[in-house]
């Protein structure tokens, strides 16, 4: 019997050599997972920026265009676009231009691709330093053509102008209250499936709350476990789109992106190694191939 060709993914991120994020997180993840990953990198890094000093960085703006168009004559078709960190305002109209060669085309199996924007923007009420207001204007116009948005906590705030607040000070119902009031503001700005990660609440669990496409309302309750690590984002939103393409249902699969990153950062924790070096994914990698 003959077999099918793997469903490919095209993962526009960075690539960080060192710290466990983005492209070193996506590539391994949806890979095990049974998918083709396409990097389209936006820059590389000697490590990412977060915790390290004397950074090598080259920015490849200039290269995304041209790798696009390559594969544009080859007639690649996907079956998901997932992007992350954007290091330019340059870069939106860069992602834009892929979205419009690529998001209509039909792969072997007749769909078109699932588009996740991850707006990787910022975190704990802060913006990353290399954010400029023309940049997040223009992640705003770039949720706006997701079918999944997966915000955390800080960028569904600045997404929707809406001033952070410390949703682990707050009593529970008035943390909940805050996050459907940013699920309502981000329905105005996407259409599609929208979960908003990393949202604390005061008996010290971490909630997921997520928008399906018939609006219906859920929300993945787990336990805080511990001090924070660059990539889980990426591992999380990675573990959620290959569960999704899978057949899984919305919410079943952000329970298990969720229940995954959490195991993964419970033993990341256990171990003698600076938090900056990223989670220790690679033991756990199997699980996912069984999942």
């Amino acid at each position: 019997m003959k077999r099918s060709m793997p469903p490919r993914i095209a993962a526009i991120h960075d690539l960080s050599c060192f710290g466990r994020c983005a492209l070193t997180v996506v590539l391994p993840t949806l890979s095990v997972m049974g998918y083709q990953v396409v990097p389209v990198p936006t820059a590389l890094l000697s490590t990412h920026t977060g915790g390290f000093d004397g950074i090598y960085f080259r920015d490849l703006t200039a290269d995304m265009d041209a790798i696009a168009a390559h594969l544009d004559r080859l007639g690649v078709s996907f079956r998901a676009i997932y992007t992350g960190f954007l290091g330019s305002a340059e870069q939106i109209e860069t992602v834009s231009r892929f979205l419009d060669l690529f998001a209509a085309r039909t792969d072997e199996s007749q769909n078109t691709p699932l588009i996740l924007i991850d707006p990787v923007m910022g975190d704990d009420g802060v913006l990353y330093s290399t954010y400029t207001p023309e940049l997040m204007r223009g992640m705003k116009q770039l949720a706006a053509r997701a079918q999944l948005l997966t915000p955390n906590l800080t960028e569904a705030c600045f997404l929707t102008d809406t001033p952070w607040r410390d949703t682990a000070a707050l009593p529970e119902a008035e943390a909940l209250a805050f996050a459907e009031s940013l699920l309502c503001a981000l329905e105005g700005i996407c259409g599609g499936r929208i979960v908003i990660t990393g949202i604390g609440l005061s008996d010290g669990t971490l909630a997921n709350v997520g928008r399906d496409t018939d609006g219906s309302r859920f929300c993945v309750r787990l336990p805080h476990e511990g001090r924070p690590f660059p990539g889980t984002g990426d591992l999380f939103a990675s573990v959620l789109l290959g569960a999704l393409l899978d057949g899984k249902e919305f919410p079943a699969a952000c329970e298990t992106a969720a229940r995954f990153t959490a195991e993964v950062i419970r033993d990341s924790a256990a171990i003698d190694a600076p938090a900056r070096n990223g989670v220790a994914l690679e033991s756990h990698l199997g699980k996912l191939a069984n999942l």
